[in-house]
């Protein structure tokens, strides 16, 4: 769903899938699926059962059938674990986060999509505080020399939200983090499920709208983050579309919604949640 504007008509924006909502089984058991449920952009992860990224064969023939599909990969999300720390304070496991994220963009570049989406921070809670500016610094070394390579691979970096609990949940974590890159071309992609959680998503999109370049959608009821399809959590949709709307969102809002382990309920889900986004975005139109 792109803001594009006419006048001052306001249109859809694309809405994709991610086929991390599919991230036990192999991407190739679920592309087609994707295509026939009516999704023609999608996210790819990076989950090694589902895309192992450091096989170059592998994403050849993964992006052979995205083509043959006529499906636009826009979004490749980075691996993300407790041992891809680009924070650590030894330089030997912050080394290896940064090759398996440079590995991550290679597979990435090879897939020819826009954004690589990183988890800005370790996959663990709060850390002591009087670290966390030595970890900052950190991030963003690794960062900057990520971000590079995706530059001249033809494609942009892009950090998400995490967890309120997590190292970079808080937004002027993110920002200072934005602000000590060696580059301004880094954005953000909102997740509006990690940002409901403290309760401050709309404050979240107005401090991070100059930067806001993607976003992933996916609801909960304010208490853990369920993933569930938008529309059937706690979130104000018509707030927030309007909010997106009035920063001139340009982006696509990819879905990241659970399913247990079933296919279908996942796509009946993408469906139900695609026909409330645009549905609250046609309503919104025709009262302005």
């Amino acid at each position: 769903m792109n803001l594009w504007y006419k006048g001052d008509a306001m249109n859809d924006w694309p809405v994709g899938l991610s086929t991390g909502c599919f991230y036990r089984t192999s991407i190739f058991d679920c592309l087609g699926a994707i295509r026939n449920s009516g999704f023609g952009l999608i996210e790819i992860c990076s989950f090694p059962a589902h895309l192992d990224y450091h096989d170059r064969q592998v994403v050849a023939r993964a992006g052979r059938r995205i083509d043959d599909l006529g499906i636009e990969p826009y979004s490749f999300h980075a691996p993300f674990a407790e041992d891809i720390d680009i924070t650590a304070l030894d330089a030997g496991p912050r080394r290896h986060a940064r090759d398996e994220l440079m590995q991550a963009a290679d597979a990435a570049g090879q897939l020819g999509v826009r954004y690589l989406v990183i988890h800005p921070g370790p996959e663990k809670g709060q850390l002591p505080e009087k670290e966390r500016f030595q970890r900052m610094e950190h991030a963003a070394e690794v960062l900057t020399e990520v971000s590079r390579d995706c530059r001249q691979q033809g494609m942009a970096l892009v950090l998400e939200n995490m967890l309120p609990h997590l190292f970079s949940g808080r937004v002027r974590d993110l920002l200072w983090i934005l602000g000590a890159l060696e580059t301004t071309e880094v954005g953000i992609c909102l997740d509006t499920g990690h940002a409901h959680l403290p309760g401050d998503l709309n404050t979240v999109v107005q401090k991070l709208s100059g930067h806001l370049w993607m976003m992933h959608a996916s609801d909960n009821h304010g208490r853990r983050d369920d993933h569930l399809p938008p529309g059937d959590g706690q979130i104000d949709w018509p707030r927030l579309l309007r909010q997106l709307d009035r920063i001139r969102f340009g982006g696509a809002i990819i879905l990241e919604i659970a399913g247990q382990d079933d296919h279908q309920v996942v796509l009946e889900g993408a469906r139900r949640a695609r026909r409330c986004l645009r549905d609250i975005s046609r309503r919104l139109e025709a009262s302005s």
